[in-house]
């Protein structure tokens, strides 16, 4: 950890993996959420069946699990986390109008699943908004963020 408390980075300022070998393996749990904002007909056409692509919001929620599962490989210094479980719900939301996507990364380990549930979230509304691209262009992703996480030294924490 360098003096001003980054911990992926050496006393040189090289970026290094975090070493975790010495933490307890404790339950960890994250939660993240996002949303696809799109036109009210958009939302419409999704829940008719009236996509050119299938049904966009199965689809993301297989997307955003495998995403997820793939977060060492797309985040350069997080750890692999073999075991992790990832639960993704897309959600429509007529007040948005849009969909709501929440991803949920549990795993008994060393290091927090934060990131895979973030990646999970944002895989899922990639693939809606690919999915549903050629009938509104305008949609737009918005608000990723982790909502809560449990585990670990720093115990709970909820967003207000």
């Amino acid at each position: 950890m360098t003096d001003d408390g980054l911990t992926h980075f050496d006393e040189s300022g090289r970026p290094r993996m975090v070493d975790v070998t010495g933490k307890d393996v404790t339950a960890r749990v994250a939660v993240a959420e996002g949303r696809l904002a799109m036109a009210p007909a958009t939302l419409e056409r999704i829940l008719s069946g009236r996509t050119p692509k299938g049904n966009p919001l199965h689809i993301a929620e297989v997307a955003g699990i495998m995403g997820g599962k793939r977060t060492a490989e797309l985040i350069p210094l997080c750890h692999q986390l073999p075991g992790a479980s990832i639960e993704v719900t897309v959600e429509p939301d007529p007040d948005l109008p849009g969909v709501v996507v929440r991803a949920e990364a549990r795993i008994a380990g060393q290091t927090g699943v934060e990131m895979e549930a973030l990646t999970a979230t944002s895989v899922a509304l990639l693939t809606l908004y690919d999915m549903v691209k050629g009938v509104d262009r305008g949609m737009r992703i918005e608000g990723i963020r982790l909502v809560r996480k449990e585990g670990g030294r720093s115990g709970t924490w909820t967003a207000g």
